[in-house]
């Protein structure tokens, strides 16, 4: 089922959070992926709203950023 414009929305606002708490962390894109033992691609996915992750992704990103997971949403 497609997504709607909402919906996408929605995604690239959640990756842009992600991205806004990695970068004040100091952490490069590539070190994140690493620590999610996720490849480099599905996390630029993710960070640019292409990819709908799911719950238990967003809170193994929120572990590695050592934060909230309620704080990846609170954009």
């Amino acid at each position: 089922m497609p997504l709607t414009p909402e919906e996408k929305k929605y995604l690239k606002k959640l990756g842009n959070r992600i991205v806004e708490i990695r970068e004040g962390k100091g952490i490069k894109q590539k070190e994140l992926s690493d620590l999610l033992d996720m490849d480099d691609g599905s996390l630029r996915r993710i960070e640019s709203g292409r990819t709908n992750p799911t719950t238990t992704t967003l809170l193994s990103v929120s572990k590695a950023l050592n934060i909230d997971m309620s704080e990846l949403l609170n954009f």
